[in-house]
């Protein structure tokens, strides 16, 4: 990526370590939304379509990811 992540976490986080983080700025010009670990900054960075990032976020809203 050649532009910089403006990596951010929900306001809905309570800081409890079980975060991702989020760079939708990068979304206009790469078509992607890159995703990380908010524990493990330097680790891997899994990018994913608008869709997908969209199914994503139901599917945590709605109960249906489990945990770990």
């Amino acid at each position: 990526m050649s532009e910089t992540p403006n990596w951010f976490k929900s306001s809905y986080s309570s800081n409890g370590g079980a975060c991702v983080e989020v760079a939708t700025n990068l979304l206009p010009s790469h078509g992607t939304i890159p995703v990380r670990d908010s524990k493990h900054r330097a680790g891997s960075v899994l990018e994913l379509r608008a869709d997908a990032f969209a199914s994503f976020v139901t599917g945590v809203k709605h109960g249906h990811l489990g945990t770990v």
